[in-house]
């Protein structure tokens, strides 16, 4: 099938000028010219086209791909395996950068400090009680009344800075589940630490008091609903994850 410099530039989705300039610096001819002057591209035209377009997708200058695909022993076969291995580490890279991208925007319109603020104050007056209520039945009333004391014991500013601090530390975890880190990896288990330091202000926590935290994640539908709302996968996510830490402490 013979292809005019029209139809090649709408089928490759360049422009008519960069065919023309690929002509004129012998990176891409014509397959043959009519006696109009109009060129004609065949099919083995338009393969070393793909080529050159996949070359400069990997980011090589124009000098560079004539001089490949001019070599004797050039294979095309080979080539396009090569493009293949090169395209999908670029795609990786651009899916990280493309999650980087998302989670800058959501921390900067606040979305995801939204959602995590409600785990420190989001609860109605009545899911507090329900809640004071199941936690003096999990761990008693001397315990429970004493993690109430310290926490009215901060001013209005301590409480914002903690409750701020808590939003930061949710932020990094969110951010490192979208990266693809495991519940045990180093950089998770760094910010369960922050976790764990954050949870002192509220308690002096017991290693059994942490991984029961981190099973109520999972088990109480309030919180297992608002961490949900935070990471789909967070809940079961903070309680593996707890639990590693605790085994190594």
């Amino acid at each position: 099938m013979a292809y005019t410099v029209k139809q090649l530039s709408e089928l490759a989705g360049v422009s008519i000028r960069t065919l023309h300039y690929y002509d004129e610096i012998g990176l891409f001819k014509p397959s043959w010219l009519a006696e109009n002057g109009y060129r004609y591209y065949d099919d083995g035209a338009v393969l070393r086209l793909q080529q050159i377009l996949f070359y400069r997708e990997l980011e090589l200058n124009l000098t560079e791909i004539n001089a490949i695909l001019d070599m004797p022993d050039f294979d095309m076969l080979a080539a396009l395996n090569t493009h293949r291995a090169g395209l999908e580490s670029k795609i990786h890279r651009l899916q990280d950068l493309i999650k980087t991208i998302d989670s800058t925007i959501m921390h900067l319109i606040g979305e995801v400090e939204m959602s995590k603020q409600k785990l420190f104050n989001g609860f109605t007056p009545e899911e507090e009680k329900k809640y004071e209520q199941e936690a003096r039945q999990r761990w008693g009333d001397e315990e429970v009344g004493a993690s109430y004391q310290r926490w009215n014991s901060y001013t209005p500013q301590q409480k914002e800075d903690i409750k701020a601090e808590g939003n930061t530390i949710y932020l990094d975890l969110v951010s490192q589940i979208e990266a693809g880190h495991a519940p045990t990896s180093p950089e998770i288990q760094d910010i369960i630490a922050r976790w764990h330091q954050h949870m002192r202000f509220f308690y002096e926590p017991s290693v059994a008091r942490l991984q029961g935290l981190g099973q109520m994640y999972v088990d109480s539908p309030d919180f297992a609903t608002k961490f949900r709302e935070i990471h789909p996968d967070l809940p079961e996510f903070m309680r593996d994850a707890i639990n590693r830490y605790c085994e190594a402490l």
